[in-house]
This record gives C-alpha cells, structure tokens and sequence, in this order.
C-alpha cells in the first residue's frame, strides 16, 4: 500500500477506503486518539485506535513525538475539529520518544526556548508554517524570474571585493593564525595563502551579476550573504539569503517598475498557495498582539498587511520630499522620533520609513534620489552631483525591505568615486571593465529573503525565520 501525505488524504478524502499514512504524535489522549502530522499541512489527522485488538506494549511506546505509521479505514468524523479520521487496523512505530526528555511538549513553548531546540522546532505547528511559507516564497521567487526572462546565476561565496564598501566581512583564510608568515613590512603576507590573496566571504553576489547581466541581459542571484555586523537585534543575522536581479539596459524607472511587480506577484503567490498556515499564523500573532500594550499593536492583520501590498500601488517619492514631510510632521515637532530629522542628508531609520508607509501615505512607498554620501560608490551619480540612482523600497511594520539603484556606466566617474571613497581601484579592475568594453545603462535590487520572510509570516525575529540562525557568539547545529 502506497502512503499518503496527510495533506493528500485532506484534499482528497477517499472515504471508506483503506488508507496509510506516517508522521509524529502531537497528542495522545484517552489512551485512544492519535494526533498525527507529517509536517505537509497545519492540520493534524486524528486516529482512532481499539488498544483491546493490539499488544499491551504498543501502548507504551505511543508519545508525543514519536513516528508512527497507521493504516485503516478513512471515515467521517464524529468528533468536532475535523471533518476525516482513521479508524486504525495496524500500528507500527518507526520510533518512540522518551516523555521525560521530548522537549516538544504539546504546551505552549517560548521562542528563546525554541531556538536553543532549532533542531527540534520545526516540529512545532509555528515553525513548521513559517518554514512551509518559507518554501513556498523560495518557489515563487523562482519561478517569477524564470517566466520573465532572467536566468539564474550562482555568484561566488567566496571574494576578494566588498560589494558595500562596510569592511564587515569574514575572513576566509588557510594561515596560521598563530603564525602566520610575514611580509618585509611585518604585514601578514596573503600571497602565501590557499588563494594567493586577501579573500572573504560574499556580503553580496551584485557586482559578479552585473557582469553576467552584460552578456546575458537578465540575471539574478539568490544565495548566501554573509556579514560580520555585531549586532544582537531582532533585525539581524550574520548568514542570510539574499536576491539580486541585475538588468542591462534598465534606468531607474524600469528598476522600481520591477520592484513592485515583483513583490506583488510573489506575495500573492504566497496568499494563494498558504492560506492554512497564513490563517495559523494570523491566529498566533493576534493572540501575541492581546499582551502587548495598546500603542505597540499592530494596525492590520496579517493577511490584511499582504493584501495591503498587493492591492496598493507604490507611491514613489524623493528623497528630498520624504525629508521635507518627516521635518514637518507631528511626531518629529513634538520629539517622537527616536532619531530627530534636523537636515537634508540624513539616514532614515525604520521609524521614519514606518511613518511615510503607515501614517503618511498609507501604502507602501519607494524612495528615490538619495544623498550619495549616504549609499554605495557603484550608485549612478544624477546631474546635481548632490544625489544618487538609488531606491528603497518600505512596507508596513518593518520599513526597507528592498534597495537598490541604477548602477554607475560611466568609467571616469566610477573612478573618481573609488578614489574619493580609497577603494583600491586594482582589485576592482574587472568590474571597471565592464564600462571599458561595451558599457550602458543597466540596474539592480537586493532584496534580503529573511525580511521577506519575517513580513509574509508576521514573525518578530528575524533568527525564527531561517532553519539556523547565525549571530554574533552563536553558531550551534
């Protein structure tokens, strides 16, 4: 007999035929149902077992937590909460789970508690909705890229160049660290090293895209990134995934066009294909919002805050219009602000991008033309030589989640930043090149695929939305 998932056996739900089906015990209760998931679907299976047909011992090797394969008649249910159950003929355990030591107890459990178990967690119905989310916006990502032309490109893990120009990166090295071999200036001499030279890990696969988006058109990046930021938030980690789309011949308005398009088509996605455990998770986070205090409530829901960004279209708006809205509002009069706008060229925190998108113009906004002291060297400088290509995408409740920019074509220019930023313009000569030989206006975006996450499921750590979250001191499992 083949098994079903649990899901299939769901949708299909062949009443009265035999039926088999594995997964771990949620509950056990009256020494008579079993609550089964196999982690394809929120919704448990209830079995129904006769113990007076099976052997005593049987009955003690069933816990929460143990794997179990069951087969019997699907018929309709007679209790409440669900529409099918097994009425089980044959039990067999794959494997038993002590009661005394499963951590996973059918209780409520904190996150902190959760994430010292990460190896565990997913056996929770939160963690095992956020990863099926997760998933599911993997595949739309994909898929959107794929039926638009891109072509995917896998971007080096390991580099010699600092796509941020930040200098948090990690070090990738072969040397002794407790003696490693010098230079004639008692430097630590890299020529001697695995790869010959200073080299770390990726913070981002955009410049080696830029050069495949010159000879393929379209490409994008979704892989590893790494940084080396000691920074504890809930906003943070130092392994995550990030999408890079890279265009050639594509300005500043073709870049936030795709943006937006982007972003809609994959959280609708998402709003079509996990209704269960966007619903699930809708119901957690609810429950959460009731022990907060009232003015840290959130004010949509979170099926309602994904329909927000799907049915809204982006207003776009300038750097200098943002500034003059946030120096002129309530809260920035009356000192509410957390980081006070005083002048042009500040650096907007996520309160403020909070405030445009939520408060101000109650849709998700895309700022543009940015001061250039503020954003990267490889940004296109505009004709004020004041501001830059660049854009920023924010949503409710987390603010930037998408930057990006049209990228720098002309070579005089680059260089002339490079030297004003000290970038030594020798371990760049490749990507100089691409404005030497056949150079034209092209463009790009990084979205980071955690935020991403974070929004979709409502979740307020960033660390509960990957499998095994990296930060400063930890990096267990």
């Amino acid at each position: 007999m083949n098994s079903l998932s649990i899901k299939e056996l769901l949708n299909k739900q062949p009443i009265g035929d035999t039926v088999e089906i594995n997964g771990w015990v949620k509950t056990f209760r009256s020494n008579r149902f079993i609550a089964l998931n196999d982690g394809s679907t929120i919704h448990n299976l209830q079995c129904v077992v006769d113990f007076e047909n099976f052997d005593d011992n049987l009955l003690k090797q069933i816990s929460t937590g143990a794997a179990l394969k069951i087969s019997g008649i699907l018929v309709e249910s007679q209790g409440r909460g669900q529409s099918v159950e097994i009425q089980a003929t044959d039990v067999f355990v794959h494997g038993t789970a002590d009661p005394e030591t499963y951590p996973i107890q059918p209780k409520k459990h904190s996150l902190e508690f959760l994430r010292e178990k990460a190896h565990l967690r997913v056996r929770t119905n939160t963690f095992a909705a956020v990863m099926r989310v997760r998933s599911t916006l993997a595949f739309a990502i994909h898929s959107y890229f794929q039926q638009n032309g891109f072509y995917y490109m896998h971007a080096p893990i390991v580099t010699g160049s600092d796509a941020e120009g930040a200098g948090e990166m990690f070090k990738v090295s072969m040397l002794d660290a407790k003696n490693p071999p010098l230079d004639e200036n008692g430097e630590v001499d890299y020529s001697k090293d695995f790869f010959g030279k200073e080299t770390n890990l990726t913070v981002s696969g955009q410049l080696e895209a830029e050069t495949y988006a010159m000879g393929l058109g379209k490409v994008y990046t979704f892989g590893p990134t790494f940084r080396a930021e000691n920074s504890n938030t809930s906003r943070h980690l130092a392994e995550f995934w990030m999408i890079e789309p890279e265009m050639a011949f594509h300005d500043l308005d073709a870049n936030m066009d795709l943006s937006e398009d982007f972003i809609k088509w994959t959280l609708q996605y998402v709003l079509d294909n996990c209704q269960d455990d966007l619903e699930f998770l809708e119901k957690r986070l609810l429950d959460e919002e009731k022990s907060k205090p009232q003015i840290e409530r959130s004010e949509m829901a979170l099926i309602e805050k994904l329909k927000f960004v799907v049915e809204n279209n982006f207003k776009r708006v300038t750097y200098t219009e943002a500034i003059d809205i946030l120096k002129n509002s309530k809260p920035n009069k009356k000192k509410k602000f957390q980081f006070p706008i005083d002048e042009w060229g500040a650096d907007l925190q996520s309160e403020h991008e909070r405030f445009l998108v939520e408060k101000h113009f109650k849709c998700p906004v895309i700022l543009f033309d940015y001061p250039a002291k503020i954003k990267a060297f490889y940004m296109r400088l505009n004709e004020d030589e004041k501001t830059v290509r660049a854009m920023d995408v924010l949503f409710p409740g987390i603010g930037e989640i998408v930057g990006g920019s049209q990228r720098e074509e002309r070579l005089d220019v680059l260089q002339q930043k490079i030297e004003e930023l000290n970038i030594d313009e020798k371990e760049l000569w490749w990507y100089l090149d691409l404005r030497r030989f056949g150079t034209a206006v092209h463009s790009g975006f990084g979205l980071g695929f955690e935020r991403l996450v974070q929004f979709a499921t409502g979740m307020g750590n960033i660390r509960d939305v990957i499998p095994y979250p990296r930060t400063p001191q930890n990096a267990e499992f």
